[in-house]
């Protein structure tokens, strides 16, 4: 069954965007640069460590290994392992693995992490010239990244349960902490010492919270309670880990 039979949007354009052929080819590469562009202007506008041009890429290197792909296989020949679709995902998971840490040992860019991924598979279906499962992908992608947060922020701060990143100027201020905490309403679930500031000359925690008090879980946001928390003259530094 031929392409054009099968994606609207190739038998709207007509048979020659279905084939591989110069126009194709110019085609497939131009819009997967422009929606992966839009993608990482996404990122890039809220700071995160992959941007505009990583994620143009990732989404580049996919179509021109499909493209190859097509080509090879139009000829007989095997797709080399170093060009094939599966090598580019390898590495676009790759990249993506390598924003997942910050200075302070977190799990941080999970999500620009799964988004090159994801951005990698529109490249792919680009290059094969499934114009309408792209554009799809691509709606669903950009939805998730920019129209989702708004709504996953507000159900976090309805959640009674938080975990932050805590550290403490010394290792003795950990029972008065517990204490406040407790005061306001917090029980502690769970504590794990962090070992990699052992020489820092800071105490540092990784905590996770639980709200009992019924005003806290009324009218008190996460971002409230841990500026709260900030103020204490024993902690250094505490944040909501994401």
């Amino acid at each position: 069954m031929k392409l054009q039979n099968v994606d609207l949007i190739a038998s709207l354009l007509g048979g020659w965007s279905a084939e591989l052929n110069t126009g194709s080819v110019l085609l497939r590469i131009l819009l997967s640069v422009i929606l992966a562009a839009v993608i990482g202007w996404e990122r890039s506008s809220k700071r995160h460590s992959a941007g505009l041009r990583t994620f143009i890429l990732v989404s580049l290197a996919s179509t021109a290994a499909m493209l190859t792909d097509l080509y090879l296989l139009r000829f007989g020949l095997e797709p080399f392992p170093a060009v094939s679709a599966a090598a580019v995902i390898g590495a676009a998971m790759i990249s993506g693995n390598s924003v997942l840490f910050n200075s302070r040992s977190q799990i941080k860019g999970l999500t620009t992490s799964v988004g090159l991924w994801l951005c990698g598979l529109m490249g792919l279906a680009m290059g094969a010239g499934l114009y309408t499962v792209t554009l799809i992908l691509f709606a669903a992608l950009f939805a998730s990244l920019s129209l989702f947060p708004s709504i996953e922020k507000y159900l976090k701060d309805q959640s009674n349960h938080f975990e932050i990143h805590l550290e403490l100027k010394n290792r003795g201020d950990l029972q008065d902490f517990a204490a406040t905490v407790r005061r306001l309403g917090i029980c502690i679930d769970d504590l794990e010492f962090n070992s990699a500031y052992l020489n820092s000359g800071l105490s540092v925690y990784t905590v996770s919270l639980t709200v009992s008090s019924a005003e806290l879980k009324k009218y008190k946001k996460h971002s409230e309670i841990i500026e709260a928390l900030r103020s204490l003259e024993y902690v250094s530094h505490i944040e909501e880990i994401s």
